[in-house]
């Protein structure tokens, strides 16, 4: 009896689980569409919509899986969830890089301007 209850409760997770995949996989891919307006956005852009794209099919995969118990099935679904994971963890670090760099190049340039401004005060 046990197992019949933790078999429909992982049921129902699992198809609210899917359902969130799939919205969050629209919206990565919308949302890299509108990156992708800009050129300087493909960079972004790109491959926020493979990470839409790669959550969205490890939802079918679930989905899939859920129909048919194929051990196969569920294997690709984290398979396609890993890829989103990895991705997101890529795009996390560049961003965190680019916003580094962008920092140290403020410093650099409000030094600039300071020294430039203490020049002009000293004459």
């Amino acid at each position: 009896m046990e197992t019949n209850a933790v078999s429909f409760q992982f049921q129902l997770i699992a198809q609210k689980m899917i359902r969130e995949m799939r919205f969050v996989g629209i919206f990565y891919i919308i949302m890299g569409a509108f990156y992708c307006l800009s050129i300087i956005g493909l960079i972004f852009g790109i491959p926020i919509i493979f990470m839409g794209l790669r959550l969205r099919e490890a939802a079918d995969y679930f989905s899939l899986y859920l129909t048919g118990n194929d051990m196969n099935l569920l294997f690709q679904a984290f398979e396609k969830q890993e890829r989103f994971f990895f991705i997101n963890k890529v795009l996390i670090i560049v961003g965190i890089v680019a916003f580094v760099l962008m920092i140290i190049v403020y410093i650099l340039i409000f030094a600039f301007l300071m020294s430039q401004f203490d020049d002009v005060m000293l004459t």
